[in-house]
C-alpha cells in the first residue's frame, strides 16, 4: 500500500472526518516517536486541516447569521430564524 503525502491527499470530505484526523496528529506528535521527517510531513497536514476546519467553520457560522442593516447605517448580525420544518430536522 502506497501513502498518499499531504500534497497528494484530498481535503476531507467532511468535518467530523477532518476533525478525527486531526486528533490523530495531535497524539502521534504528543508520543514523539516519530522522526523530524514524519513530524515534520503529519504537522503540514495538520495545519492543512486545521484550515479547512476553520473554513467550514465559518462557513456555518455565515449559513446560522445574517446581517441587518441598523438605522445609522452600520451593520449587525443576529442569529438566522429557522422555518418550523426545518427546525424538526434537527
Amino acid at each position: 500500500m502506497v501513502k498518499k503525502t499531504c500534497s497528494e491527499r484530498s481535503e476531507p470530505k467532511s468535518f467530523e472526518k477532518a476533525m478525527k484526523r486531526l486528533e490523530e496528529i495531535v497524539h502521534k506528535l504528543e508520543e514523539g516517536d516519530l522522526s523530524l521527517e514524519e513530524s515534520l510531513k503529519i504537522f503540514e497536514e495538520g495545519i492543512n486541516l486545521s484550515k479547512f476546519l476553520t473554513r467550514k467553520l465559518s462557513e456555518a457560522e455565515a449559513k446560522v447569521q445574517k446581517l441587518i442593516k441598523t438605522q445609522e447605517g452600520k451593520y449587525k448580525t443576529e442569529p438566522l430564524e429557522m422555518k418550523e420544518d426545518e427546525e424538526e430536522l434537527l
